[in-house]
């Protein structure tokens, strides 16, 4: 079928948890790169905002977040997209793939969160940064980020845990600077749930695709907006958009991102 001028084109990456692990972990610190796990929101987010769209447009990996997402383009778009969740995948690479010994750098949560993680992991170079609320629109706090983020490379992972789209900019502009190097990855509330400051729904509910009712009944009044005003608006996007699943086994740059225009 022909593409009318101007379709939004998300591309979304071959990889679930299994398969993209392996790839994580044999990243090295060598060369810099970003990972973004979008969620509903996000895509709604990336559909609408073309500075968004470029940031994922730059970044090395885009793992499907949403097991509705992956359920909604199965049957709407005739799709099937593995699933990868950033709360999954921060998890496994602490308890997996993370030595005592590597560098990790963890931009958000607190001083608290980052001792326990440290302590509970038995990491001996673990650099933490909690930026202030708002910092995404002061400059001098974004650029005091950035260097920080800088001054630790190369690291094995930098874990950007200051929810989106503060994490993505910090990663993109991570990207442009291109001093750092390591694997970032852009994890939202993830590690709340690591240190048990969240409570993440039960294994069933994030199977059944309902962990976002989950959260919505643990947190009404900031949910609420988000999954049942905004969230719907999906179901518009997946007939005026086009996915593409990019396959696992592509090549890139030295730099990370596919340098792809997300609008055609």
């Amino acid at each position: 079928m022909p593409q009318q001028p101007g379709t939004i084109v998300h591309y979304l990456d071959d990889f679930d948890l299994p398969r993209f692990l392996p790839v994580a972990a044999g990243f090295g610190h060598d060369r810099y790169g970003f990972v973004v796990t979008p969620n509903v929101d996000h895509l709604i987010r990336c559909h609408d905002d073309a500075s968004f769209r470029e940031i994922y447009g730059a970044a090395s990996f885009v793992l499907l977040d949403s097991r509705v997402a992956a359920r909604l383009l199965r049957l709407f778009k005739a799709l099937t997209v593995p699933v990868c969740p950033g709360s999954d995948l921060t998890a496994e690479l602490f308890a997996k793939v993370i030595h005592p010994s590597d560098r990790i750098v963890v931009i958000g949560g607190s001083a608290q969160q980052a001792k326990m993680l440290a302590r509970s992991r038995g990491l001996s170079d673990l650099r933490h940064h909690e930026p202030p609320m708002g910092f995404i629109r002061d400059r001098a706090a974004v650029e005091h980020c950035l260097q920080f983020i800088e001054d630790a490379s190369p690291f094995r992972f930098c874990f950007l845990a200051v929810g989106s789209p503060q994490q993505e900019i910090l990663a993109h502009s991570l990207w442009q600077r291109a001093h750092a190097r390591g694997l970032a990855l852009c994890v939202g509330a993830s590690l709340n749930f690591l240190t048990n400051v969240e409570r993440r729904a039960p294994t069933w509910m994030q199977y059944a695709g309902l962990e976002w009712l989950y959260r919505l009944l643990h947190a009404p009044r900031r949910m609420a907006y988000r999954y049942l005003v905004r969230g719907p608006r999906f179901f518009a996007q997946l007939f005026s958009s086009r996915f593409v699943l990019r396959a696992a086994d592509y090549q890139r740059s030295d730099r990370g991102g596919w340098g792809k225009s997300l609008c055609e």
